[in-house]
């Protein structure tokens, strides 16, 4: 019985690591669960960090529109993806993600490779914890920063596009940022240096919808 005591002590502890963790990433440059374990195998990992501020403005506007098209409106959760997921589970449909950046920021930082339904049982609550601690700008930027933009170990914006187009994420073009966007969230199949007919596609469709964006009040502009 002791010993069932101590290994519910030491999960509880571990379920409630990310929860304190959270508020401190308001500042400083966090990595993944992924770029710490291939970290720990002496594996190469290419992530140079770039502030939301810097990056081309194309680029989040890009991401939001492929990823999350309601990021500014949710508060962690887009529970209308979660329920269009559910009916379409119902009718027999094909299942699909409805991750939204919050909640790819909270699998990033905290969790790692486990069964879907158990990650996304513990995904959830910690996503509507880090919208309520961060602000929007802040998740959007650990995103960019931590997500895998390569088929090489790039992680982050930077490191992806000095990869795909050879210069800074600081200054892409509309083109590069919704190609970036458009390898997302497999940048090992797809690429964006040499983008195939589908990740051409891709970005044609998100470059518009980037537009599209770029005419509402975004929530991690703070000079609109």
């Amino acid at each position: 019985m002791r010993l069932i005591r101590t290994l519910l002590t030491i999960l509880l502890v571990a379920l409630l690591i990310p929860y304190a963790l959270a508020p401190l990433y308001r500042a400083g440059h966090p990595v993944s669960t992924m770029m710490a374990v291939r970290w720990l195998q002496g594996e190469p990992v290419q992530r140079r960090w770039i502030d939301l501020g810097t990056m081309s403005p194309f680029l989040p506007l890009s991401v939001v529109a492929s990823e999350d098209a309601h990021f500014c409106r949710h508060h962690g959760i887009d529970w209308g993806a979660v329920r269009e997921v559910i009916d379409d589970a119902e009718e027999g449909g094909a299942i699909r993600g409805a991750s939204t950046i919050t909640q790819q920021v909270a699998k990033n930082l905290f969790l790692w490779p486990i069964p879907a339904l158990i990650r996304k049982l513990l995904e959830f609550p910690l996503a509507l914890w880090i919208d309520f601690v961060l602000p929007k700008q802040r998740i959007l930027e650990i995103y960019l920063n931590v997500a895998e933009l390569g088929p090489s170990d790039q992680f982050g914006a930077e490191a992806g596009s000095v990869y795909a187009f050879g210069h800074s994420a600081a200054s892409l073009s509309p083109r590069e940022a919704a190609l970036l966007a458009a390898i997302l969230p497999n940048p090992i199949k797809r690429n964006a240096r040499n983008p195939g007919p589908g990740v051409r596609r891709l970005a044609g469709t998100y470059l518009v919808r980037a537009q599209a964006v770029a005419q509402q009040v975004v929530c991690w502009d703070e000079d609109r």
